[in-house]
């Protein structure tokens, strides 16, 4: 599993739009967990350790090993 990190707004009261930066790493039809930090500005000093600290964190929860999971096929892309 990976984190990926971005600024964006909601659009319609439902859309986020993923920058295409972010969104080229994302294999197409993956699934993805969204975790929204809701009143976070962009990134204000102390805030970057912590934010890079919980990055840490959560990556290191996952091994190369568990790349595998992310090959397996998911059925057709909902795009």
């Amino acid at each position: 599993m990976k984190a990926l990190e971005f600024d964006s707004q909601v659009a319609n009261h439902d859309q986020i739009r993923v920058p295409p930066d972010v969104a080229a790493q994302i294999p197409e039809g993956s699934v993805v967990r969204v975790i929204l930090l809701v009143g976070a500005s962009a990134d204000t000093g102390d805030d970057e350790g912590w934010r890079q600290l919980s990055l840490d964190r959560f990556s290191a929860a996952y091994s190369d090993e568990d790349a595998v999971y992310e090959k397996l096929d998911h059925g057709p892309s909902l795009r």
